[in-house]
Parts: structure tokens; C-alpha cells; sequence
């Protein structure tokens, strides 16, 4: 499927249009490399309750520093990218999440908890500056009615990262030698880490355009035809309830995910770690295919009406993951990955259409929204410490009827007029 291009970002001629494509490629294939980190992320919740003899809520630590790092530095990667470019922001991105990968050895070598959290700490600071940077030049690479569609059409390649995170993880991290387990864990983020900083040592010679973020995201809101022509403030209304939303869908995100293994062992009577991994490996599967499948409802329906229904879904099966009906509550979990699909990216083009020149500090608070991943982990934990894991899926479920609040509102409320308010 073609990446839709549609008219000329702001400030870029026509014959230049074409030129757009090998930095479309290029940020998109940068979706791939934090989807495979994110994916090998929660394997290795399992993968440490076994070797390390970790709890289900202190294992969580991983995911606490993990979006730890975007709540911490998301505003820091967005001054980058105001200061530096897009370029600077996705090379440096690549070069700090190359150099996280390779702490995984000395960690995996001591087999110290505590050197694993912080590597993946390095991991995410990484990944927070690559993201910022490759989700906003995705969307102001074209025209802006088509940018909600084109972010969705590149993070669909995240899906495909976190497809094959499990995948491996499944394979080569739980074995019965722990020996060879931690060998494994070593070589695989050791080619990680090589494949990243050759990465970005090719993007660091590429010709990536800057583009700014002027009427280019201007009309991304349902309502575009009633959009105003004049920027928005970062204190709008639409913006701070967008920020919101993507703070608890990522909380809800996260908490499926990491404790998507244990549910899995806990209500499916017969199935095994690795079988657990495995399964998430589909889960990912479900959503590449609910991410090109909501690329192609947004040719149709506006976005704030696919985000609607999608989070009122989640919410149910959310409800039926809480029930621990056995086998039916982790198949329940896998299409929950299904609706889940499409929710970032829609927020995110939802939540910063009309910022003008304030779109790169937007997006940057957009990507501070990621550190909403350190809310429901730990207390998942808990609860399902106390209760059992299937209990603990009652958090996600109230995040995903957010969700859903505010696809309803941003199909039905205008965007409003700029008034010259401070852009934040």
C-alpha cells in the first residue's frame, strides 16, 4: 500500500513534492525500532519473574522506567527538535537507544534487576527523542486532511516491531538453562544495538527536508471544514483533553501488555510461558491488522468516530479479560490489541490538529503523554498479586471508556478560533 503524500507540507514547492518519499521511508522505518524494543519489553516481565525472582508488581520497574524516561524527558526532546530539527532528533534518538541495547550485556552478565532497569531507562530516553521527532515529520510529510491516515499507515511497522519482540522472546528467553537464556538475552541486544547505530549512521547521511508545522496540521480535527485558519493554544481545550486521553490510553496500553503472559498462564490451563509470548506475538499480529484495517475505515469515517467505537469495544472486552473466563479471557485480551490499534496515532493527529507553530512543542507534551505508562503497571501488580491477574484488568477497561469520551467529543465539538493566546 502506498503512504499517501497528498499536496505539499507548508513551505515546500511543488516540484519538490516528490522528494517527500525517502524521508516518509526513513521516519517510518524508525516505527520499527521502538516496536521491537517495546515488544521484547514486556517478555521480559515474565522472563525476570522466572530467573530473577522478581514479583508481578516489582518487575513492573521495567515499565516505570521505561515511560519513566518520556515523562521525563519528552519536553527536553521537544526543545531539541524545536533547536536542532528533525533530522538531529531522530539520529540522536537512534544513537542513545544503540547505546541502552548494549548495557543489556553487562546487565544480563551480573544478572543484576536493578542494571536491567536502567538500561532500559537508557533504552527509552533513546526512544523518546526518536519518537518525537519521526511522529511529528510523519505528519507534516503531506498534505494535513491525510495526516491521521499517514501516521496510522507508518506506526502500523511499530505493530510489526512488537509482533516480532515476543516472537524472539519466546523463542530464546525462556529456556530451561539459564545459562543459555541470558547468553540469548546478550546476542540479541547486542545485533539490536548494531543494526540501530548503522541505522543511524545512514539516516545521519541522508537528505531529510525540515518542515514546519504552520497550516500544515491545521485541519486535522473532525470538523475541518469549520476550522478556524489561525493556530491554536497549547491551552485549548481540544489539546489539554487530547494530552488527557493519551496519558490514560497509554496507561491502559501498557497494562495489557505487561501482564498479557501472566493472564494467559492463569486462565488457560496447560499453556506455558513461552506459549504466553507467543500469543502476544498474535496480540501484535491483531493490531498490524487493525492498524492498516483503521488506515482504511479513515478513508470513510472521521476519526474521532473510529476512536468512539473502538474504545467502547475495549472497554467491553476489557470487562471480559476481568471475568477470567478460561481461554475466553485471553482471546478476549488479544482483540482488545485488535482495537487498540489505531488509538495513538488518532489521538495524537487529534489532539495536535491546529497548533501551528506550536505543533513541534505540542507534539513533544504529546510524547511527555507516553510517561502515563508508569500509572497502571505497579497497581495492576498489586491487584493482581491480592486477586489475580484477571482482576487487575479492570483499569484498563475505565482508561479505555476515556477513550472512548473523547472520540465522542472530538467528533462533535469544533475546533476553536485562535485568539493570539500564548502558544504555550
Amino acid at each position: 500500500m502506498a503512504i499517501e503524500l497528498g499536496a505539499p507540507a507548508h513551505g515546500l514547492a511543488a516540484p519538490d513534492r516528490k522528494n517527500l518519499r525517502g524521508p516518509l521511508i526513513i521516519a517510518t522505518a524508525c516505527f520499527v525500532v521502538w516496536g521491537l524494543a517495546y515488544g521484547l519489553l514486556d517478555v521480559l516481565n515474565k522472563h525476570f519473574q522466572e530467573t530473577l525472582h522478581v514479583g508481578k508488581a516489582q518487575s513492573t520497574w521495567l515499565q516505570i522506567a521505561y515511560f519513566g524516561a518520556y515523562l521525563l524527558l519528552s519536553l527536553p526532546a521537544g526543545q531539541v527538535l524545536q533547536a536542532r530539527g528533525y533530522k538531529f532528533g531522530i539520529v540522536f534518538g537512534l544513537t542513545v537507544t544503540g547505546i541502552g541495547a548494549l548495557l543489556f550485556i553487562p546487565s544480563a552478565h551480573y544478572a543484576s534487576f536493578p542494571f536491567f532497569v536502567g538500561s532500559i531507562f537508557v533504552v527509552a530516553a533513546g526512544l523518546c527523542f526518536l519518537e518525537t521527532s519521526a511522529n511529528t515529520y510523519v505528519s507534516v510529510l503531506g498534505s494535513p486532511e491525510h495526516a491521521s491516515r499517514r501516521l496510522n499507515l507508518a506506526q502500523s511497522f511499530t505493530a510489526l516491531g512488537i509482533f516480532f519482540g515476543p516472537l524472539i522472546g519466546g523463542l530464546l528467553f525462556f529456556q530451561g538453562d539459564p545459562t543459555h537464556a541470558r547468553s540469548a538475552l546478550q546476542a540479541t541486544y547486542l545485533v539490536i544495538a548494531i543494526a540501530v547505530l548503522i541505522f543511524g549512521a545512514a539516516v545521519a547521511r541522508a537528505r531529510l527536508p525540515e518542515l514546519d508545522g504552520g497550516p500544515g496540521l491545521t485541519h486535522l480535527s473532525d470538523d475541518a471544514g469549520s476550522a478556524s485558519s489561525g493556530p491554536v493554544s497549547l491551552a485549548s481545550p481540544p489539546f489539554v483533553f487530547g494530552l488527557v486521553t493519551q496519558v490514560v490510553y497509554i496507561g491502559a496500553q501498557v497494562g495489557c501488555a505487561v501482564f498479557f503472559i501472566n493472564l494467559v498462564t492463569e486462565t488457560w490451563h496447560g499453556r506455558t510461558s513461552r506459549d504466553g509470548a507467543f500469543l502476544l506475538s498474535i496480540a501484535a499480529a491483531a493490531s498490524v491488522v487493525g492498524r492498516f484495517g483503521a488506515t482504511g475505515l479513515l478513508l470513510r469515517f472521521r476519526p474521532g468516530a473510529v476512536l468512539t467505537v473502538y474504545g467502547l469495544a475495549n472497554f467491553a472486552l476489557c470487562l471480559v479479560v476481568a471475568a477470567g473466563i478460561a481461554k475466553v479471557s485471553a482471546v478476549a485480551l488479544i482483540a482488545v490489541f485488535f482495537f487498540m490499534s489505531t488509538m495513538f496515532p488518532t489521538i495524537f493527529t487529534l489532539g495536535v490538529a491546529g497548533l501551528g507553530p506550536a505543533t513541534k512543542r505540542g507534539a513533544s507534551l504529546m510524547m511527555m503523554a507516553n510517561g502515563g505508562g508508569v500509572l497502571l503497571p505497579y497497581a495492576m501488580g498489586r491487584l493482581a498479586e491480592a486477586y489475580g491477574t484477571p482482576a487487575a484488568f479492570l483499569l484498563p477497561a475505565a482508561c479505555f471508556a476515556v477513550v472512548a469520551l473523547y472520540g465522542r467529543a472530538s467528533r462533535r465539538a469544533p475546533r476553536p478560533a485562535w485568539n493570539g493566546a500564548s502558544l504555550g
